[in-house]
């Protein structure tokens, strides 16, 4: 299972933790599942070596991950900014999980960037920077939770795993393959759950927690924007959504409410693609999904400087939603030679 991994660095990998006391685990900006679940992860694992480890973000984490064990004593930049300084300044060892560039933690860039410590990437997306001083790139992996996983069954530490670093583990598993439905087509996948069930994980309370359980204001938000936000566009076999910062208001928006919105208009049969593009304060946040290797990822690093993988991307547009809208609409001609030679109607 582990064959992939580069025995040299792995070692190297477990030297630099044996020599560190004082370890931070960082991830991007709007952390999602994976995010999460890798820092946690591996957070709970290096508490049970003896190390002080602590987890920072660069905002605020969904609250349908609260049911982990430590998010409650995660570190939030936007409201803790001199603790997370301080906690970084005295770090021998960071540990960025699930990013491959530093923009992509937003303000909290320059404080990764600017530490001290020693560096080591961990993370699933293609393209990746060259900011740490160790780097584990692996975008054939489904989650930078898997690549967790591997690491430290690698570097020998799975005995030392307990109930609290195999749930967030595999929470992040979970919710990045959506219950290993997308993103999963190598079968150690199926191996490694089959041990964090061994360390007594439930799957099911996960499941039911990150990614089924959530608000009636999140129910209506996305039960609106099925209904009265979604366009079909036939021609292209996809789909767009979108929802401005009135819409996000109206129906109390919170962290995390839109999240798997995305994936629903793929239900639809002869629906390869879809984009959720939702206005933040900032920019607009460009969602994308598809199916059958149609390449999302593309799209958004063409039209919007993102990327991620093949089906499943995402980007960050600094303009109106409007404009947003305009351009990848306009530009969907342009992709229609990734469809499949005979798409599937749309019914």
């Amino acid at each position: 299972m582990n064959k992939m991994l580069n025995s040299g660095m792995v070692d190297k990998f477990r030297r630099w933790i044996e020599e560190s006391s004082r370890i931070v685990l960082t991830c991007h900006v709007r952390p999602d599942g994976d995010a999460i679940g890798s820092t946690l992860g591996m957070m709970h694992l290096l508490q049970s070596l003896g190390k002080k480890a602590n987890v920072v973000v660069p905002d605020q984490p969904p609250r349908n991950l609260a049911f982990l064990s430590g998010f409650n004593e995660i570190s939030i930049f936007t409201r803790h900014e001199e603790y997370s300084r301080r906690l970084f300044a005295e770090a021998d060892l960071i540990i960025c999980s699930d990013f491959n560039k530093p923009s992509r933690q937003d303000s909290m860039a320059e404080l990764t960037m600017n530490a001290p410590a020693r560096k080591v990437m961990v993370d699933h997306h293609q393209q990746p920077d060259a900011f740490c001083d160790l780097s584990f790139s692996y975008p054939d992996m489904s989650s930078a939770s898997e690549l967790m996983f591997r690491l430290i069954a690698a570097m020998g530490y799975y005995p030392e795993m307990n109930l609290d670093s195999a749930t967030c583990i595999c929470t992040g598993m979970i919710t990045d393959t959506r219950n290993f439905s997308v993103n999963c087509k190598n079968p150690d996948i199926y191996e490694i759950l089959m041990r964090l069930l061994e360390k007594g994980v439930d799957k099911t309370r996960i499941v039911k927690e990150a990614l089924l359980t959530r608000s009636l204001w999140s129910l209506r938000l996305e039960s609106y924007a099925l209904a009265e936000k979604l366009e079909i566009f036939e021609k292209f076999h996809g789909a767009v959504t979108t929802l401005d910062k009135d819409e996000l208001k109206r129906f109390h928006y919170e962290r995390g409410d839109t999240e798997g919105l995305v994936n629903q208009p793929l239900n639809v049969r002869g629906i390869y693609f879809s984009f959720f593009l939702r206005e933040d304060d900032d920019c607009v946040k460009v969602s994308a999904r598809s199916i059958e290797d149609f390449p999302v990822s593309k799209i958004c690093e063409d039209l919007f400087g993102g990327g991620g993988h093949i089906m499943a991307a995402g980007a960050e547009f600094k303009g109106s939603l409007k404009d947003c809208r305009s351009i990848l609409i306009e530009a969907l001609p342009d992709y229609l030679r990734y469809l499949p030679s005979r798409p599937r109607k749309v019914e």
